[in-house]
């Protein structure tokens, strides 16, 4: 039996990272027939490879995960599992060309604390129009809330060199809407990866997909990354609505304070979140991205 890393899917074939080398690899008949969304084998997972006759190898079993990030498409039920065993969620935005969405942001952000990785925000483009007074914005904003902030321009330079120091350490995942620059910021910290891009559509103001399919990439000069494809509609994977409050970083020093055990810090008397968020300890907006996802699941 050989152990590896899943580092690529692509239609029913995986690429798996061993001791050894690179091998290709397909699915064990059974968790071909599982209907479990859990048992989907992604990039990041580390897997058992066996040997079948005739020289091809197949996928035996997954083990279990340290770290995921899940979603579910627009309108969809059922959650995905995109990538696994990572350390890091960074959430990239863009200060304009698209303008960042703070709700989309939140988001993000919740898939990063529910998968169990660590999270941070990259506020990039902030060369372009008034991307500086945005970015100062948003950054006070999240940084209040707890959250790792870094902004970024890869046509001035601006902040790629805390940028290359952080993706250079360790795993990380990279997720945001298309064409806020996920690409070209990987691009200017290994040049050799040769990432396509994309200009943002004039009549929408929203990216196109550049990135397909989801891969690990070996940074060179250290780190992986996990490139996975832009997305605008954020459905959350795996949250449950109990949980949620855990999944925002300026809640949780307040919990166990309330009232009531089961509270949902949305009207409850003696709510500990809704007084730090009428004492201006928790800012309305978070509060307000909090309450519809809430009420989403």
């Amino acid at each position: 039996m050989t152990t590896g890393q899943v580092i690529e899917t692509v239609g029913g074939t995986y690429t798996v990272r061993t001791a050894s080398g690179t091998l290709d690899a397909s699915l064990r008949g059974r968790l071909k027939r599982s209907g479990r969304v859990r048992d989907r084998v992604v990039v990041g997972d580390r897997v058992e490879l066996a040997q079948v006759p005739g020289g091809g190898r197949v996928i035996e079993s997954v083990r279990p995960r340290r770290t995921y990030l899940a979603r579910r498409a627009a309108g969809g039920r059922v959650a995905k599992v995109v990538a696994a065993n990572l350390d890091r969620l960074v959430v990239v935005a863009s200060v304009a060309d698209p303008p960042a969405t703070p709700g989309v942001v939140d988001r993000m952000l919740v898939m990063g604390e529910s998968g169990g990785m660590d999270t941070c925000l990259v506020l990039n483009k902030v060369d372009l129009g008034r991307g500086g007074a945005a970015a100062r914005q948003l950054s006070s904003m999240y940084r209040s809330a707890g959250y790792p902030v870094m902004a970024t321009s890869v046509v001035t330079g601006e902040g790629m060199d805390a940028f290359r120091d952080m993706i250079r350490a360790g795993s990380s995942v990279l997720v945001g809407p298309s064409g806020v620059g996920k690409s070209s910021l990987l691009n200017a910290v290994d040049p050799a990866l040769e990432l396509r891009t994309r200009r943002v559509g004039r009549r929408s103001r929203s990216g196109k997909h550049t990135t397909v399919s989801s891969r690990l990439i070996v940074l060179k000069g250290g780190g992986v990354v996990a490139d996975t494809p832009g997305f605008t509609d954020v459905g959350l994977g795996d949250v449950a609505a109990a949980e949620l409050d855990r999944c925002f970083a300026d809640f949780r020093r307040f919990l166990g304070r309330c009232h009531f055990n089961d509270c949902r810090h949305v009207h409850e008397p003696g709510c500990a979140v809704l007084a730090a968020v009428a004492g201006g300890r928790i800012q309305q907006a978070r509060h307000d991205s909090y309450r519809a996802i809430l009420a989403e699941l």
